[in-house]
């Protein structure tokens, strides 16, 4: 596991946004039968609204955060294949849960598609309980929360 620093993204980072984001995302195309959401996001209005967070040099990994009045909502984990399984997800994890503490946010919630089963064996790992299960539109979702307090 690598001690790199996490930092907010700026302007010249959003082609590398992107490219980590469809990395670690276009191997779900086939299985789920659509492009994932992630891969569709507005990477350059995310950066520019301050919502999202690198790590490496270069670029490993990001998370895309929205912060709510009642929560911090994680919308995108991505990490390159090759650096998956070296903490690198963990370490992201663990900033966002400190980003939300430090605003005074109670918990962290997300989602995953109900076929990316590798997410659903990870988030409980790191506290996350499942919520619920929901379809919302082509997507059939699974929904988890990790209070904080």
């Amino acid at each position: 596991m690598t001690n790199e620093e996490i930092r907010l993204a700026e302007a010249a980072d959003v082609p590398t946004v992107k490219a980590v984001t469809d990395a670690a995302f276009e191997h779900y195309i086939e299985r789920i039968g659509h492009v994932p959401q992630p891969m569709e996001r507005d990477h350059a209005a995310n950066v520019a609204g301050g919502r999202v967070f690198v790590t490496g040099d270069p670029v490993t990994g990001l998370v895309v955060i929205e912060e709510h009045a009642d929560h911090l909502y994680l919308d995108t984990v991505a990490v390159r294949p090759g650096a998956q399984g070296q903490g690198v997800g963990g370490r992201l994890l663990r900033f966002v849960e400190t980003h939300a503490r430090a605003h005074g946010l109670p918990e962290v919630r997300l989602c995953t598609n109900a076929l990316m089963w590798e997410n659903q064996k990870i988030y409980p790992k790191f506290g996350y309980e499942v919520v619920e299960r929901r379809v919302d539109g082509p997507y059939d979702r699974v929904h988890y929360r990790k209070r904080l307090v």
